[in-house]
């Protein structure tokens, strides 16, 4: 039986590390968490907000997702689309979905990322 998702893992381009840091611990405010030393030596980072948990994997040849995403809760969805669109990543509303506010934007390596809050 599953009982929840461990994590989403995403792929990032070789050497993008620092930029991932910059992004994901500095604007979306999540905490690098250290991998085993058994998989740090393929490169990535993992973050983690809460029972949030991204883990983002080096890829050669990398692609980003443009379509598969990670849909992220939020709370206090117009201050967060502020503070993304003041670090200059997209934020493109979307109403299609009942009952929530919603965005999408980018990380700085091309991946797709959902953020959603429930309507009170």
């Amino acid at each position: 039986m599953l009982v929840a998702v461990d994590h989403v893992q995403m792929a990032a381009p070789v050497g993008s590390e620092e930029r991932l840091r910059a992004y994901y611990a500095g604007v979306l405010g999540m905490t690098q968490v250290p991998k085993p030393p058994a998989l740090a030596a393929n490169g990535g980072c993992w973050f983690q907000a809460g029972a949030v948990r991204l883990h983002l994997g080096v890829e050669a040849g990398f692609r980003p997702a443009r379509r598969a995403h990670p849909g992220l809760l939020v709370s206090g969805i117009e201050a967060y689309a502020a503070r993304l669109a003041a670090y200059g990543a997209p934020v493109v509303w979307d109403d299609k979905l009942p009952g929530h506010r919603r965005f999408y934007s980018e990380d700085p390596v091309g991946n797709r990322l959902e953020f959603l809050e429930p309507r009170a």
